[in-house]
């Protein structure tokens, strides 16, 4: 149950009479109702009231939704207060942010209960002189007709005699518990109530007639007191359970992506898979790379410069990592390019898919939303399978680095200028190392130096990485996969 579940269930007890006990002692509600009743034929004989304000629609046993206790009554609305209508500024004017002597109240100045005096609107006196009867009284409650409808509440002092809009009422004339029909009002019951009653229009609204038909159960004028001062005790605690329950909803939301992380830095530390010493190092592994560079470099495949790997100082490396790992950087084991730059012009029906930003989402290529150009594409910015893509620019930090393997390439497909491409036969364990703490470490240092935030080639190849063995690289990305599939199960309860 969340805060305004238990504010609801509150409200509904307190008006079913099961919030706090009756009192035999209490002048009950009848008597209340007789004495408002005499009143009102008083106010009738000296002009001041109408005989229709006399007459009732009698309440049916049909109609009452729930039981209340003996010494309560079911009563509408028109039994025991007027509503009375706002009035909207009149054509031609208007209402200025320059404050004057009247305040135009708006449904959206009308929060929580009360009135805010931020934002505020008003009128000038002469506007004020054309709806002058439509104001509203210290002593008279709103409750909200069009727009946002039902909200009802009280007016601070600083508000009475201000104008009222047109898509608020105010209830007047008021002969019991103010605060107990602001409590009551704002009940499951009314409120279901106001739903129903409002006129579908095309723009919904709640008439006034509507509202004088409403019925609501009233207590005797005693426990209206007892009822809203035990209202008034618990809604602070309903306020602090629902923080309390926020604060776990926000733990239960951000929990799986902290598992994951977690995972993840325990995976390139070395120490999420035991260590094999029948796996070949890693320095193995990259003096094989070497090689392998080495022979390219003659055969004019590669340049000298590929060759060239800046050395990697004690200072430098984070954390410590297993002896059959080596670190390295990027460049020693990838290759990486910057995406295509073309104009709206290319753009076009048919040709080449360019992979954008949208196209990575949650962990995956998403292909809902393409964009095609007709031009030549270089060889190397043909997305081939494996390819590990990456969003490398972006006016949000929060997007830049995230990134997805290409599965499958069944048609041609190459990468916009705000994209790279990681080009790897380690893919699985580099798509997991572009996941981790560590990743993300350097490209925050990168991006907080720049005035846009992107991952550049040039520092991309120098992002350190910790490489395991080959066969280890494989027991590790097992690992991960098993391990978020059980978090992602949770993330579903």
């Amino acid at each position: 149950m969340n805060a305004q579940q238990l504010r609801n269930s509150i409200l509904q007890e307190a008006i079913e009479g099961r919030l706090v006990p009756q009192d035999p002692n209490d002048e009950p509600a009848s008597v209340l109702l007789e004495r408002i009743r005499e009143e009102k034929r008083r106010l009738v004989k000296e002009g001041k009231l109408k005989k229709k304000d006399l007459e009732e629609t009698p309440i049916s046993e049909d109609e009452k939704p729930f039981e209340i206790p003996e010494s309560w009554e079911w009563v509408r609305v028109s039994q025991i207060m007027s509503v009375k209508g706002g009035k909207r500024v009149p054509l031609g004017s208007s209402w200025t942010t320059t404050p004057t002597k009247h305040i135009y109240i708006r449904v959206t100045d009308m929060k929580n209960g009360s009135i805010t005096n931020k934002d505020l609107r008003y009128i000038t006196d002469d506007v004020f002189e054309k709806i002058k009867s439509y104001t509203i009284s210290k002593n008279d409650l709103y409750v909200t007709v069009a727009g946002t409808i039902g909200a009802v509440g009280i007016v601070p002092e600083d508000f009475d005699g201000m104008n009222l809009t047109e898509n608020a009422d105010k209830l007047t004339d008021i002969t019991i518990n103010k605060d107990y029909i602001v409590k009551c009002f704002n009940s499951p019951y009314v409120q279901e109530c106001f739903k129903s009653l409002t006129n579908q229009m095309a723009q919904p609204k709640l008439s006034i007639r509507n509202i004088l038909t409403l019925m609501f159960p009233l207590p005797p004028l005693a426990e209206q007191h007892r009822i809203v001062a035990k209202i008034e005790e618990l809604m602070p605690k309903v306020e602090e359970y629902g923080k309390a329950q926020e604060a776990l909803d926000k733990l239960n939301a951000e929990l799986p992506e902290k598992l994951k992380k977690s995972i993840l830095q325990e995976a390139i530390e070395g120490r999420l898979v035991p260590q094999d010493p029948n796996d070949e190092p890693a320095s193995v592994l990259l003096e094989r790379i070497r090689e392998e560079k080495r022979r390219l470099v003659k055969e004019g495949k590669l340049k000298k410069k590929d060759l060239v790997s800046e050395p990697i100082t004690d200072e430098e490396k984070p954390f410590e990592i297993p002896e059959s790992w080596e670190w390295c950087r990027v460049c020693d084991i990838s290759e990486s390019f910057i995406g295509l730059t073309y104009k709206p012009s290319d753009v076009s029906e048919i040709g080449w898919i360019v992979l954008r930003s949208s196209n990575i989402q949650n962990g995956q290529l998403d292909y809902n939303d393409i964009v095609k150009v007709n031009i030549d594409v270089p060889e190397k910015l043909h997305v081939k399978q494996n390819d590990i893509i990456i969003c490398a620019r972006n006016g949000s930090k929060k997007l830049v680095g995230k990134s997805a393997i290409v599965r499958n390439v069944d048609v041609p497909t190459t990468f916009g200028a705000f994209m790279a491409i990681c080009r790897t036969d380690f893919y699985e364990y580099m798509a997991k190392y572009l996941l981790s703490p560590l990743f993300f470490t350097q490209l925050r240092k990168e991006s907080d130096t720049t005035t846009i935030n992107q991952l550049t080639q040039k520092n991309f190849n120098k992002y350190l990485v910790p490489l395991p063995p080959l066969a280890e690289q494989k027991r590790i990305v097992a690992k991960i996969e098993e391990l978020f599939a059980e978090i992602d199960k949770l993330k579903t309860k």
